[in-house]
């Protein structure tokens, strides 16, 4: 059965999605169409994922710092692909303290036009380079269709902006920081992710290539989770960032750019969530453990009491992230769903007899339907939670992983493409151009995930031909439908 009030995801996906965050306390609506208010338990998950990120930018030599907000249009301008794919986007800021302004002001979309012209001044010489800047930041994109942390009018996000001396550097880059998503993904989020290339009609605007990690959600769309992007010189020459080189010769940058937003969230919730809530992988659940006192008399409350806060102060010791639910108010049935519902990896309890035993239950989120409960001693507790912690951030990873695989299909033809594409993602040999994209979609609403890095070999690509069309193939590429 589902838990009260959350439509089951095979009756309405798109409802269950909305119910869990809702529900689950990560966000709620904003006044104004499109925004949404992340909540405490929500936000307390994005600072998760921004610490998990964050460390493996500043290892890799990255520093933070900060952009402004506003954008002169003409910044925009300057680079044709950029401004013709962010136009419809666009929200634009033509009056300030009252009177007309000079130049209308873009509220920031992207950042790369901002920072390439802090680039052009602070860069002389090779000896600045590499230029590694990354910025946490939010941003304001015009969405017509929007959904909580999906899709949203303004969204938070990580941008980061460097710049090199040559395009082997750029490229080095580009993909050390898909290998940094995909690593977070894999070993943070639980969530298996394929790499890959984005087609020409799915990169970036302004960009000459762009990578993605693709996740699979829990209702076989794919959804894309992060980007990386070689700019080549196109922002270099736009915004004249230049650079003294050895032999003391002017030449242009080369530059890149990448992200992740609370997109990460909504994969998430998609990637694990089930028909009672949320399941939260433990490195970035905001509650590791919830601890449930069980008592009846305020005879046992103290001696329950008692063995809570010592259980609780070794668990805190080792920094865990802990929680002990002591409403009085709520039966323990109603705080066990409640915290389903939340998805805390993690819940123990402690009764009577526990007390008397010196033992503590254990009920795991990761299990789907398993009620069967773990008596574990009080005395060692902390080796056994972490222990179990382990089990169940790898558990849900191998979940993900084994769905995932099972519902990617390799095709042979377009027509086998169309009969599976409903049961998951297809694989085929496509010649990359818009308008087999353009057929794919019409026929079956997939779009273009990625050409995956890994199964793309050049010697075979020469012999294949597109799977639509039958003309040479670029490669063999992942179609699926998409959020």
């Amino acid at each position: 059965m589902s838990q009260q009030g959350v439509t089951p995801r095979s009756k309405d996906y798109s409802k269950w999605y909305t119910d869990v965050v809702l529900k689950s306390e990560l966000a709620d609506y904003a006044p104004v169409r499109g925004c949404m208010i992340i909540k405490p338990y929500g936000y307390e998950l994005w600072e998760n994922v921004k610490s998990g990120l964050d460390t493996r930018f500043k290892a890799t030599g990255h520093q933070n710092a900060y952009f402004p907000l506003f954008i002169p249009m003409s910044f925009l301008k300057k680079e044709a692909e950029h401004v013709e794919g962010f136009s419809p986007e666009l929200a634009v800021v033509t009056i300030g303290g009252g009177e007309e302004l000079e130049e209308p002001l873009v509220v920031r979309p992207t950042s790369e036009t901002v920072i390439g012209h802090a680039f052009s001044q602070w860069i002389q010489s090779y000896r600045d380079l590499p230029l590694l800047i990354n910025q946490w930041a939010n941003v304001v994109r015009w969405e017509m269709r929007t959904r909580l942390f999906l899709r949203t009018t303004e969204f938070l996000w990580q941008e980061g902006h460097t710049a090199h001396e040559t395009y082997e550097e750029a490229q080095e880059e580009t993909l050390r920081m898909l290998d940094i998503y995909e690593d977070f993904a894999v070993n943070d989020a639980a969530i298996p992710v394929i790499k890959g290339r984005k087609s020409s009609q799915e990169k970036f605007a302004g960009a000459d290539t762009s990578y993605t990690i693709e996740g699979m959600m829990g209702n076989k769309w794919a959804l894309q989770m992060g980007t990386s992007h070689n700019l080549g010189q196109n922002f270099a020459k736009a915004f004249d960032i230049k650079y003294l080189d050895k032999n003391n010769e002017q030449q242009f940058c080369w530059t890149t750019s990448w992200g992740v937003s609370t997109r990460m969230v909504g994969a998430i919730i998609m990637a694990h969530g089930d028909d009672k809530g949320l399941r939260m992988p433990p490195r970035i659940a905001p509650i590791q453990v919830v601890l449930v006192p069980i008592f009846k008399t305020e005879e046992e409350k103290a001696k329950v009491m008692d063995a809570v806060a010592r259980v609780a102060d070794s668990l805190l010791a080792v920094r865990i992230r802990l929680h002990v639910d002591d409403r009085e108010e709520l039966t323990p049935g109603f705080k066990f769903n409640d915290w389903e519902m939340r998805g805390v990896p993690l819940r123990m309890e402690i009764g009577p007899k526990d007390v008397a035993n010196g033992t503590v239950a254990l009920a795991r989120r990761d299990i789907p339907g398993k009620e069967d409960k773990q008596i574990v001693p009080q005395e060692g507790i902390i080796p056994t939670i972490m222990r179990v912690l382990n089990d169940i951030q790898h558990g849900m990873l191998r979940q993900a992983r084994s769905f995932r695989d099972e519902n990617l299909h390799e095709v042979k033809d377009y027509e086998e493409f169309k009969k599976v594409i409903d049961d998951g993602w297809a694989l085929i040999w496509h010649c990359g151009t818009a308008e087999c994209e353009k057929r794919i979609q019409e026929d079956t609403k997939a779009s273009s995930r990625c050409f995956p890095l890994d199964l793309n070999d050049d010697k075979e690509s020469k012999k294949a031909k597109c799977a639509v069309c039958g003309k040479p193939a670029e490669g063999k590429a992942y179609f699926g439908r998409a959020y």
